[in-house]
């Protein structure tokens, strides 16, 4: 288990590396120009080469990159061209907001979409909410339940101080879409799971044994039935945090998301930079703890990884 771990958290800092140098140079390639974005385009164009060189976008790239590279290593994200101050804030404030919607939204369809994997008519019915697009199911969402019924609000922003149950109140309605892009999916896996296991060897072994069938289900179908549904689970995991750039924009939601679609309009390169580095981070993170998760359930995994 060991060695599974050292490998994997290897490759998880390779994978980071790799993905520092495809967010900075990718960064570094879109079209714009940072300091007329700043000052608009009547600007001098002695001021905007300036500003060009206080942002110090007219350094060499590759030193622009080791000088990024070493403030991430330190913990400094940048500052951002638009605002003039360090990005770190506005990261985390989105970060977390982000977070609680992708946690109620897994709140309601993980155990939604691996209970109702079990029935094929509630599988098929996911599978066709997963082709309904966010705005879409979001607009009906909006004016059904916020502009005529009333019962929730239209925007998913609580406001400053608002209690716990005001932040959950406000996040139902854009948390909907998501529970039905993501259902599909989850059901479909564990539908699959559960087919692959039930006709398994172990499984009618223990039915033969005589062992009650609930603790069939629960010993042997659950668990290793869950295993495909937990690598979905894990792939979803950076969408739902950064993503969801239409449902936050939609439901005025201050959201990772959306505040990577506002510093890439505005040509604010570190705070686009870092914004997309943290979903890395995020994915790449989710998906060594589905690893693990994966090698704890299946011995057979487990036993791969130490030979």
């Amino acid at each position: 288990m060991a060695t599974f771990l050292l490998k994997r958290l290897g490759l998880m800092l390779l994978t980071l590396w790799l993905l520092t140098l495809i967010v900075f140079f990718a960064g570094q390639i879109l079209p714009g120009d940072p300091a007329r974005a700043t000052l608009g385009n009547l600007a001098a164009p002695s001021a905007i080469q300036a500003l060009d060189h206080q942002l110090g976008v007219d350094r060499p790239l590759l030193t622009r990159y080791l000088s990024w590279l070493g403030g991430l290593l330190h913990g400094d994200l940048g500052t951002s061209y638009a605002y003039q101050t360090a990005v770190e804030p506005f990261i985390r404030a989105a970060l977390i907001n982000s977070i609680k919607l992708a946690v109620l939204a897994f709140v309601i369809v993980v155990p939604l979409g691996i209970f109702g994997g079990a029935d094929r008519a509630i599988s098929v019915t996911g599978a066709s909410l997963t082709t309904v697009p966010e705005f879409v199911s979001g607009i009906v969402l909006i004016v059904i339940f916020g502009v005529e019924l009333k019962w929730l609000p239209v925007t998913a922003s609580a406001g400053q101080g608002a209690s716990a149950l005001e932040q959950l109140r406000h996040l139902i309605l854009p948390a909907i879409p998501l529970v039905f892009v993501l259902f599909g999916y989850i059901a479909r896996m564990a539908r699959a799971g559960t087919i692959d296991v039930l006709a398994s060897d172990y499984t009618r072994t223990a039915i033969l044994k005589g062992l009650p069938r609930r603790t069939v289900i629960r010993r042997h179908v659950l668990r290793n039935s869950l295993l495909p549904t937990i690598t979905v689970i894990a792939t979803q995991t950076g969408y739902l945090i950064g993503g969801l750039i239409v449902v936050e924009t939609l439901f005025n939601y201050q959201g990772l998301g959306n505040l990577i679609y506002k510093a890439a309009t505005a040509h604010d390169f570190p705070m686009l930079e870092a914004g997309v580095l943290i979903i890395g981070i995020v994915y790449v993170v989710a998906t060594l703890i589905a690893d693990v998760l994966l090698t704890l359930l299946n011995p057979r995994l487990r036993l791969g990884g130490s030979q």
